[in-house]
């Protein structure tokens, strides 16, 4: 009747198709950051030749691996005894990391392993886990012993940074407002405050930015190695590796292998306090950090071990720290849930024209 028309809107309905709102997959939250060649620490990332490695086998180098595992632990053979066999206490050793670190006991190199060992990651040795469990009551996240410090209460700690060692790219400001940050987010959940002098000699944690070999027998190794690592009370030993690539504020440091300052300085304060390494990937207290990554908040975990020390700030209340833990997974489904939604009223509008369309041709 109306053949014109019935032409004409015929095209429309195939014309429009063209433009049907699928509204695209869209990223909740930043993808992990995945460690690339350019990344890496050189040395660890040598290691990657001894993939699938396992018990019997002989490989150039595995010697430089088992200094790894002994650095961090696992292995007690004195280094000059360390060879390239793939030995039965070598296997032993990956079994217990992997137990530590909740991987596949597979006792050999696998990829899940050797990805863990290559990233970048706290030089506090793994030492007290290695007999039992990670984490099975709030004591085993403490250091053997339960170090902590004894002053008079209301107790004050005192900090300050070292006039010599250094990084000149950040101004001294901006890393007094970063760590002051992080030392109140620990005096927050326990009665313990902390003070900047300027008197470095006399501070009770002392804190520098070393390179390589610096005297204390733990020396640095570069770019994303070992990133940093504390004494135990009341040594007070705060030591940053200076030949990171250290950050402030990721919209402004643009380099791949930036470590997000206030991050480290906040997991490396736990260790000052006394708390020793998690398992628990979210916790502060967890060995790990991936470039380009930030990681600043207290969780349960960590708040319980510390408050197991120096009790609990009569100011903290644990509701606040459980609606974030809340907040923070349930805040990806109830993201999903919302675009779900307008993504089908679009869908169902506009599919909606397009029959009318269609009917009427």
């Amino acid at each position: 009747m109306f053949p014109f028309f019935s032409y004409y809107a015929t095209f429309v309905f195939f014309f429009l198709l063209l433009f049907v709102p699928t509204l695209p997959a869209r990223n909740l939250r930043d993808p992990p950051t995945e460690l690339t060649v350019d990344v890496r620490n050189n040395t660890w990332h040598d290691f990657i030749r001894f993939l699938d490695a396992e018990k019997g086998s002989r490989v150039s180098g595995m010697s430089e691996l088992k200094k790894y595992f002994r650095r961090f632990g696992y292995l007690s053979i004195p280094n000059q005894n360390l060879t390239d066999f793939f030995d039965e206490n070598f296997e032993l050793a990956i079994l217990q990391y992997q137990k530590n670190y909740g991987l596949q006991k597979t006792g050999k190199l696998d990829s899940d392993t050797m990805k863990e060992i290559m990233s970048p990651r706290c030089g506090v040795s793994d030492k007290n886990h290695t007999s039992h469990r990670l984490h099975a009551t709030i004591h085993d996240k403490l250091f053997y012993g339960q170090p902590r410090w004894n002053r008079p209460s209301p107790m004050t700690l005192t900090y300050a940074f070292s006039p010599y060692y250094t990084i000149d790219y950040i101004s001294l400001s901006s890393i007094r407002t970063i760590f002051k940050r992080s030392f109140a987010r620990w005096s927050s959940v326990i009665p313990v405050n902390f003070t900047e002098i300027y008197n470095y000699p006399f501070a009770d944690i002392k804190i520098g930015f070393y390179r390589g070999d610096h005297g204390d027998g733990q020396p640095f190794d570069g770019v994303l190695g070992v990133l940093a690592h504390a004494s135990l009370p009341e040594e007070g030993r705060f030591h940053l590796d200076g030949d990171e690539r250290w950050a402030v504020d990721f919209k402004q440091e643009k380099s791949k292998v930036a470590v997000d300052l206030e991050s480290v300085a906040t997991h490396e304060i736990g260790h000052i306090l006394g708390l020793d390494h998690s398992t628990v990937k979210e916790a502060i207290m967890y060995p790990r950090i991936n470039p380009r990554t930030k990681k600043v908040n207290l969780k349960i975990g960590d708040v319980e071990a510390i408050q197991a020390l120096y009790g609990a700030n009569p100011n903290f209340n644990f509701s606040s720290l459980y609606d974030s833990d809340f907040s923070s997974s349930w805040s990806p489904y109830m993201e999903r849930k919302r675009l779900s939604k307008w993504t089908t009223f679009f869908r169902s509008w506009w599919f909606s024209f397009l029959f009318f369309v269609f009917m009427i041709a």
